[in-house]
C-alpha cells in the first residue's frame, strides 16, 4: 500500500519531473559549445647502456649490470621528458610558436623495462606532428646534455614506434555529461513532487482524513464506465 500510495504521489505530479528534464536537454544542446579536435601522437623508445670493454680474463656477468643500468637510465629519462628543459628543447627545434608550459603540459611518459613511450596531445594535426618529431630527433641525436646530467655518456637511443597523429573521440566525461544532468534533473523532480506533497493539505481521499481522526462512514465512488 506504501509504495502506491508513493507512485500516486510521483503520478499526479509527474509534469515537474517532465519539465525539468525538458529544460535541461534544450538548455544542454542551446548552451553546448563545439567541442575543438584534440590530436594525440604516441612514440615508443629503446634505451640502452654500450657495454663496458672487458678483457677476456674478467667475468662480465652475462651484461646483468648493463641491462640493470638500462632501467635505472629509463626511470631517470621519463622525468626527464617531463621537464622545462626538455620542453624548451622541443619547442625551439619543432618551431612552433607556443609556450613550453603548453608543451610541457601536454607530454606525458611511461616507461617498461628498457622501453620509453612519450605520448602527446595536441589541438593541431600539422603542429603536432612537428613537436612529436622534434621529440624523436633531440632523443635519438642531440641527448647527450641529458646524459651528462644523469651520470652516463654511453647511452643508446633508438625510435621502435614512430608518431602518427590520430584524432582522439570524446572524453568519457563528454559523453556522460548528459546522462548525469538528466538524472540529477530526475531526481530533483522527484524530491520536489514529495515536497510539495508534503505541504499540500488538501483532502484527495478517505485516507486523508482519517489521518486527521475523522472516521469515514462512506465514499461515493468514481465513474465508471462498463461494457454492454
Amino acid at each position: 500500500m506504501l509504495l502506491r500510495r508513493y507512485w500516486q504521489i510521483i503520478k499526479r505530479r509527474a509534469w515537474i519531473t517532465l519539465v525539468l528534464l525538458i529544460v535541461v536537454v534544450a538548455s544542454y544542446f542551446m548552451l553546448k559549445q563545439p567541442a575543438s579536435p584534440i590530436y594525440s601522437a604516441s612514440m615508443r623508445f629503446v634505451v640502452g647502456i654500450e657495454p663496458e670493454t672487458l678483457p677476456d680474463d674478467v667475468y662480465g656477468y652475462d651484461r646483468y649490470y648493463t641491462w640493470l643500468t638500462s632501467e635505472y637510465l629509463i626511470d631517470d629519462l621519463s622525468e626527464v621528458v617531463k621537464s622545462e628543459s626538455f620542453a624548451n628543447d622541443v619547442a625551439e627545434r619543432s618551431g612552433v610558436a607556443v609556450q613550453t608550459s603548453a608543451i610541457q603540459g601536454s607530454t606525458s611518459s611511461g616507461k617498461l623495462h628498457r622501453i620509453l613511450s612519450v605520448n602527446i596531445t595536441w589541438s593541431d594535426a600539422q603542429q603536432l606532428q612537428s613537436i612529436a618529431d622534434a621529440v624523436v630527433e633531440i632523443l635519438t641525436t642531440n641527448a647527450e646534455t641529458y646524459f651528462e646530467q644523469l651520470g652516463t655518456d654511453q647511452a643508446v637511443i633508438s625510435v621502435i614506434d614512430s608518431p602518427h597523429p590520430t584524432l582522439v573521440g570524446e572524453s568519457l566525461r563528454d559523453r556522460l555529461d548528459l546522462p548525469i544532468r538528466l538524472f540529477l534533473a530526475f531526481a530533483v523532480g522527484i524530491l520536489l513532487e514529495f515536497l510539495l506533497d508534503y505541504l499540500d493539505n488538501s483532502v484527495r481521499g478517505a485516507r486523508d482524513l482519517e489521518e486527521l481522526g475523522i472516521p469515514v462512514l462512506a465514499t461515493v465512488p468514481g465513474k465508471k464506465t462498463f461494457n454492454r
